[in-house]
């Protein structure tokens, strides 16, 4: 452990400001905006045309969601992984995690579990594999499942578009010192959860992906993320941020200075404890 990195027990890195839901066929972000599942050719019709993936699902929420949209068992997209063939990096070993890209799928009769899958994962490999993000990682000492990986924590701890390159920009710096990530959303990721609380026993699971505990990248993606997130994690632009917390939203603050960070954080404590109180 760095002797400049504050006691794992007193810092929090990362405070979203919004947590995704997952309702029946919708997705639920912090700002009450629904995201259909399935587009129905016409009303009444029970025949879905296509199937959204938002970015940000984790791959079990995608196998429940292909699940659904092709009427099958719960569990039998899960099920067809491993022998479905998927052209995954090595690193991978076989988890497609980082690669069921997220878009709009195009859902016909002879739809399987096996063809989607195989059609997302070959769109997210068009969109890795391409010179630009094979010369990000390059420029940044990665390959391109590790840029992925970033994408991915990126995706999940960015407030907004705008915040996503500061963020990739935190996650580099303290990788480049030697401190640990100390990411909420891979303890969420750990515990299968969404939320903006994460107590200090949480922070002690024994996971690999647990990065308050261990050091470096998590072993694999903790989600599927979208092209914004993958330009900020090969291009991040410079700074010398260590910690960020969303005050509240639209207002997230990055600093290198602990100090500075904690006050930060005490200001979401305040805010959240604020929200929660019953009115009068």
């Amino acid at each position: 452990m760095q002797m400049n990195t504050p006691p794992r027990s007193t810092i929090r890195l990362t405070r979203r400001g919004r947590v995704a839901l997952i309702a029946t066929g919708a997705v639920v972000a912090g700002t009450a905006v629904a995201v259909p599942l399935l587009s129905l050719e016409s009303e009444g019709e029970s025949r879905p045309t296509s199937l959204v993936i938002p970015e940000g699902w984790r791959s079990g929420q995608i196998y429940e969601a292909v699940d659904r949209a092709l009427a099958l068992p719960v569990g039998s997209t899960k099920k067809s992984i491993a022998k479905a063939g998927l052209k995954l990096p090595n690193d991978a070993e076989g988890n497609p995690e980082g690669y069921l890209f997220p878009a709009t799928y195009p859902l016909e009769k002879k739809s399987t579990p096996t063809s989607l899958l195989s059609f997302m994962v070959n769109t997210a490999n068009k969109k890795f594999n391409g010179a630009p993000v094979a010369a990000g990682a390059q420029r940044n000492a990665m390959n391109v499942y590790q840029a992925v990986t970033i994408a991915s924590i990126v995706q999940a701890e960015a407030a907004t578009k705008a915040d996503m390159g500061k963020v990739a920009r935190v996650i580099f710096n303290r990788l480049e010192r030697g401190m640990p990530l100390q990411m909420d959303s891979t303890i969420n990721y750990a515990l299968n959860r969404a939320t903006l609380k994460t107590s200090s026993s949480d922070t002690r699971v024994e996971s690999p992906y647990n990065s308050y505990q261990r050091m470096g990248l998590p072993p694999t993606p903790i989600d599927n993320p979208g092209e914004d997130a993958m330009r900020a994690a090969i291009n991040p632009p410079p700074g010398d941020w260590l910690y960020f917390v969303t005050v509240k939203p639209g207002d997230t603050r990055f600093t290198a200075n602990y100090e500075e960070h904690q006050r930060n954080v005490a200001e979401f404590n305040a805010a959240q404890k604020a929200s929660t109180q019953p009115k009068k």
